[in-house]
Parts: structure tokens; C-alpha cells; sequence
């Protein structure tokens, strides 16, 4: 399936002899997607000072809900083991699917007055932004964490004789325990190692108790031996093992150890569960508020830029056209075929018609308009935005 991506287009009604939705749709095309009107509250407009700054606050904002809606996306697929659907399943806008919500979206009036100044607007947005992002991401980072611990405490139950917990495996009387002089190592050594550590470990370094080795356990992969030595060359022994790429297991007997390994294990596997469901919890709501935010964003966009661009009084027509990435190309050449004599000498044509831009003096008629283009986008001759969801 295609993923769905989404163009908000506003016109100015004058360019309309009838329906103006009908003319953009028909310009759109019925193979290149769905136009679908986009009601835009009517907002106190403030100074043309005031506009402008509003518009480039509004770019950055959008970059930013861009940046939060992906990265709630990344979380939800990641707590899911990377399950597409399973995580499209959690994409939910206000209890309906994401689809459903932009098609038939109107602004908040309860949550955003528009009486109220845009750049009130404007703030309150990004402080929303700002506190789910920090929620989601925080959450995210707890159970990242407990999942390290968890894998860290499973691993030493399953692991390797080099890395798995010795305390359900090695027998305390093995060890030699409270002696002034002498100790017992546990050393892991490869099974295609295990006749070389047999040969040669009395060798070594100085003062290793001859014949102390003892083989305590095996797996598919190492062997664990029991060496006895002398405290005063322990530090030397062990450096030698290490050379050899034996590994040297720390281990001390602990009354009912392995009781409390098991008991520990649980505990982190339950709150691992706990915090799992919380993080799925607010993943879904991050993606409800972080969409929600960044459409009401975009609408106050599509708003200002329409009165920078077409002037007052305020007369257009607002729709959302839901398309493909492949398709929403031929929409945007279509638009440009149609619209480019909105943007007077911006727009020229060659000897074949097509659209030529003079980017000279399109900057600046641009900047003598207090318009431009968020960074790094294109320039068009309408008010035209995209939100691409991932």
C-alpha cells in the first residue's frame, strides 16, 4: 500500500467564475487524488509587521511538529518490534484514524479561541508541542532502560559460561573460602582451548597449587575450571589467563543467591511489563496530540500566508487534497500549469510553455512582500503546504 500524503491549497475565490472547490478539483485531477474542503476560522489578523513574523515563527513550528510526529512514529514501531501494523493500528487522532481526522477537521475552538491574538495562538501550540514531546520522549527513555537492565539480567541467566550468573552453577564447597594465603579462581576457557589451560596452567605464573584445576562445568561453547593459587601471584595469574583469551569469572558465595537472582528477575521483568504499557499508553496519545498540533499549525499557516499573499478582504477557498507521494508531483505541476499568474513576474514560460522561474526577481519581490518560502522548500505562486506522515 502507498503511503498517504496530504497538500493543503488555498486560492483566491476572484481567480473562480463558479464552485471554487469544484475548479480545484478539477485541476487536480480525479487520478491524482481527492480534494476535500478545509474549513480555516476567520483569526484577528493583526499588523502586516506582525504577519510576517508570525509566518516565519509558524515555519519553524511546523518543522518542529514535523520532527515530533516522526519521532513518535520511530517510538511506537520500535516498543512494537518493528510490527507496521500493529503500530498503524495505534495512530488514532481524537479516537479516529488519522485519515478520518484530517478530512473532516475543524479547528478547535474550545482548545484554540480564534478570537484570541495569533501569536497567543501560536505560543500556546508550541508549549503543547514542547510538554508531549518531553513526555513521550521521556517515558520512551525509562523503558529503554529497563529493557537494557532486563537483557543484561536475562543474559546472565541464558548466556555463556564467560557471562551467565555462576551462582546457580558453581558449588560453594568447591572454593577454597576465608584462607589467609591461598584462593580459588574460576577461569572460562574456550572447549577448543580446554587441553592447552589443562597443560599449561600450573605454569602460569608462580605459587598455582599443582593439580587444584577442576573442571566445574561445560557448555557448547567454554569450560569452567577451578584453580587454586597462592593470594601473593593471584593479580599475575589471572593477567596470564587473560592473554591466553581465558576469561576470568568474578564470583563470591552469597547465602541464598540464587534466590535472590531469580527474585530480582522477576521483579525487573514486571516492571519491564508495567512500563511497556505505559510507554504504549502515551505513544498513542503523543501521536493523537502531536498530529492534532501539527494540523491546527499548518491551518494557521495556510491562514496567514493567504493574507500576506492575496491581501483583504479575506475571500478564498481552502482544500486538502489526499494524494501519494508518486502522484502529489503531478498535482503540484497541474497547480503550477493553473495557478503560476498568481505569482506576476515570478512565473515566465519558455519557447515549449513550460514554467520558467526568474529567481532574481522573485527574491525580491519576495522580500519587498515580507513573503517567503519556509527554508529549504520551493516557492510557489499560491499558498500551498504538505504534511507527509509517516
Amino acid at each position: 500500500m502507498q503511503p498517504t500524503h496530504y497538500l493543503l491549497v488555498s486560492l483566491p475565490l476572484r481567480i473562480f467564475d463558479d464552485d471554487p472547490l469544484a475548479g480545484l478539483a478539477a485541476t487536480v485531477g480525479r487520478d491524482n487524488g481527492e480534494t476535500l474542503p478545509f474549513p480555516i476560522p476567520s483569526f484577528k489578523i493583526g499588523t502586516l509587521d506582525a504577519l510576517v513574523q508570525h509566518a516565519d515563527d509558524l515555519a519553524k513550528l511546523n518543522a518542529s511538529c514535523e520532527a515530533a510526529v516522526a519521532k513518535v512514529a520511530d517510538s511506537l514501531k520500535s516498543i512494537l518490534d518493528g510490527d507496521e501494523d500493529k503500530a498503524a493500528q495505534q495512530k488514532m487522532v481524537n479516537d479516529k484514524p488519522t485519515d478520518q481526522y484530517l478530512r473532516t477537521f475543524q479547528w478547535n475552538k474550545v482548545r484554540y479561541r480564534a478570537d484570541r491574538p495569533l501569536g497567543e495562538l501560536v505560543e500556546n501550540l508550541q508549549k503543547e508541542l514542547q510538554n508531549i514531546d518531553n513526555d513521550v520522549k521521556g517515558k520512551f527513555s525509562q523503558h529503554n532502560s529497563i529493557k537494557t537492565t532486563l537483557a543484561t539480567l536475562q543474559r546472565k541467566q541464558t548466556g555463556n559460561l564467560s557471562t551467565k550468573s555462576l551462582t546457580p552453577i558453581v558449588d560453594p564447597s568447591l572454593l577454597i573460602q576465608d584462607s589467609e594465603y591461598l584462593e580459588t579462581h574460576l577461569v572460562a576457557v574456550p572447549t577448543n582451548a580446554r587441553k592447552e589451560f589443562i597443560r599449561s596452567y600450573e605454569t602460569l605464573a608462580p605459587m598455582v597449587v599443582p593439580r587444584s584445576c577442576i573442571q566445574v562445568a561445560q557448555d557448547d561453547e567454554f569450560t569452567l575450571f577451578a584453580v587454586t593459587t597462592f593470594k601473593k601471584t593471584s593479580a599475575e595469574f589471572l593477567q596470564k589467563c587473560r592473554e591466553q583469551k581465558w576469561t576470568p569469572r568474578q564470583y563470591k558465595y552469597v547465602e541464598g543467591g540464587r534466590e535472590e537472582e531469580q527474585r530480582e528477575l522477576d521483579r525487573v521483568a514486571r516492571e519491564e511489563k508495567k512500563v511497556w504499557g505505559e510507554a504504549l499508553r502515551l505513544g498513542r496519545t503523543g501521536w493523537s496530540e502531536t498530529v492534532m498540533i501539527w494540523a491546527h499549525v499548518v491551518t494557521l499557516r495556510v491562514f496567514v500566508e493567504t493574507v500576506l499573499r492575496y491581501g483583504l478582504p479575506l475571500e478564498f477557498v481552502c482544500a486538502l487534497v489526499k494524494t501519494t507521494p508518486k502522484q502529489a508531483k503531478n498535482v503540484k505541476a497541474a497547480l503550477d500549469l493553473a495557478y503560476s499568474f498568481l505569482g506576476g513576474n515570478a512565473f515566465g514560460r519558455d519557447k515549449r510553455g513550460r514554467i520558467t522561474k526568474d529567481d532574481a526577481s522573485l527574491t525580491s519581490e519576495m522580500a519587498a512582500a515580507g513573503l517567503g518560502a519556509a527554508e529549504g522548500s520551493e516557492y510557489t505562486a499560491y499558498v500551498y503546504y504538505e504534511i507527509d506522515l509517516p
